[in-house]
């Protein structure tokens, strides 16, 4: 019998009853019961690890994380736990366009935000990671990231192609405050900040004015598409502190790119990617900040184009090559 280590899976369900299923890799959306020679100490972990207040932990067996959500069903609890890789993978293996790959690393010196939108589990996190991590072996500097909870092992110091360091630590919302938790990490000075998920109000009015004061942002979004990734940032921001047209003039001026994500195939799943771009040059005339500063948010042709042109090799921009 293997051991839960020794299991190719993305996800483990463990039902009120003890019983555990695992995806069967024959179909999308299959399951199948799984069964381990350690699974006994491995849910022993998981039950005590719980602190009795936040459903959604991280755990570590056999020096793997696994991001566990813990709901309560009819019946008990139930408990889904995630693996994540061991170290966070390079972004051009992840099976994007390399068009899009190549424009997404050359942003590495933009300010503003990259938003990654999806439904859950459609790698939405381990996107904007492996991004980060690339823009610290590439040009250094200090990164901050607020998580909850922390997913992949980004923590550390990085030796930079161009012979600098690089310098990640990764951080939890204080007492549940990510908005609290944003405003500390803007006090440290960091190049780059990464919210693991934008799912509260203060997270996004303060990511959005992260993202306008000289800060390359990634964060991550439930959403249905781009346009509705845009909208939903928005209406946190505006049930926070700020008015909507402001939340629509700040994501205007702040926004570097949004893309949207879903996972498609059964034994092996790629990613199915939607984005929308605007100009890094923020002192240069552009249509999508435009459209969306207008708070009608219209991009359907906008998206159309841009990603007829990249996938042709041609500059989305006019100033760049």
């Amino acid at each position: 019998m293997p051991t839960i280590t020794e299991t190719k899976f993305s996800d483990i369900y463990i039902t009120p009853d003890k019983k555990a299923y695992i995806p069967d890799r024959r179909s999308p959306n299959g399951l199948m019961v799984f069964e381990a020679e350690d699974f006994a100490e491995f849910f022993k972990l998981v039950e005590s690890s719980w602190d009795g207040t936040n459903p959604s932990y991280s755990v570590c067996y056999n020096d793997l994380f696994y991001r566990v959500e813990r709901t309560e069903s009819i019946n008990g609890i139930v408990y889904c736990a995630r693996k994540m890789p061991s170290k966070v993978p390079p972004f051009n293996i992840l099976g994007y366009p390399q068009e899009v790959t190549s424009y997404l690393l050359s942003l590495v010196n933009a300010s503003g935000l990259i938003l990654w939108s999806g439904p859950t589990g459609a790698g939405k996190t381990t996107s904007i990671s492996s991004l980060l991590k690339e823009y610290l072996t590439s040009e250094g500097g200090f990164a901050y990231t607020i998580e909850d909870p922390t997913e992949q092992p980004l923590d550390g110091v990085y030796q930079t192609t161009r012979g600098g360091l690089g310098l990640c630590k990764q951080t939890l919302p204080i007492n549940g405050n990510w908005g609290a938790s944003l405003k500390s990490a803007l006090r440290s000075k960091p190049r780059y900040i990464m919210v693991g998920e934008i799912r509260t109000p203060d997270t996004a009015s303060e990511v959005l004015r992260a993202a306008t004061s000289g800060h390359l942002v990634l964060s991550s979004i439930h959403a249905n598409n781009v346009t509705d990734a845009i909208n939903s940032v928005v209406k946190y921001a505006s049930s926070a502190n700020m008015s909507e047209d402001l939340a629509y003039d700040l994501f205007s001026r702040g926004m570097i790119g949004v893309m949207h994500q879903n996972l498609v195939g059964s034994s092996v799943r790629k990613p199915q990617l939607t984005y929308l771009f605007a100009n890094p040059d923020t002192t240069k005339g552009d249509q999508v900040r435009g459209i969306i500063k207008s708070g009608k948010i219209n991009l359907g042709t906008s998206i159309e184009t841009q990603m007829t042109r990249m996938s042709r090799g041609l500059p989305l921009f006019p100033d760049i090559k």
